[in-house]
């Protein structure tokens, strides 16, 4: 069976995007990119050689950023969900992720791409399923009071 590859519509930043992310997250590179020849320029409005796509894995997954134009735009509606193990990287990815963005509740954020991202602590899950329901009940109140989610604040609930 062939891998499922998320494909990102951007208007003029695939490239720029791509870059970003790769410097973001661990194991992670940019793979091919392709530019738009003369018939492609001449169907999409763009310069010949403008970048068409770029290829890029982040810890192993695989994503086609594409510079489509303005037709479509992201919204919350999809999400790309980060699971972290520590504190310090949910301060870090949220923080890099969230830079020139807009953070949200419950540890959502968009990108300066516009694209939504969930940092989400591993242990949050865990909580969230506890066997007593007061506690998992407590934990998602505190979690709804938070933008970042801020683990020691979940484990006291």
């Amino acid at each position: 069976m062939k891998k499922i590859t998320p494909f990102l519509w951007f208007d003029n930043k695939a490239e720029e995007a791509a870059k970003f992310y790769v410097s973001i997250f661990k194991n992670s590179k940019i793979g091919s990119i392709t530019r738009y020849g003369e018939e492609g320029a001449a169907a999409s409005g763009r310069p010949a050689g403008t970048v068409m796509t770029a290829t890029f894995k982040l810890n192993g997954q695989e994503f086609t950023a594409l510079n489509g134009g303005p037709i479509f735009t992201f919204s919350q509606a999809i999400s790309f969900v980060v699971h972290c193990e520590t504190q310090q990287e949910v301060d870090t990815l949220w923080e890099k992720l969230s830079e020139g963005g807009e953070k949200q509740q419950c540890g959502w954020l968009k990108d300066k791409y516009g694209l939504s991202w969930q940092i989400v602590p591993a242990v949050l899950i865990k909580l969230l399923q506890d066997k007593n329901p007061e506690k998992a009940q407590r934990v998602m109140q505190a979690m709804l009071q938070m933008d970042k989610i801020d683990i020691k604040t979940l484990k006291q609930a």
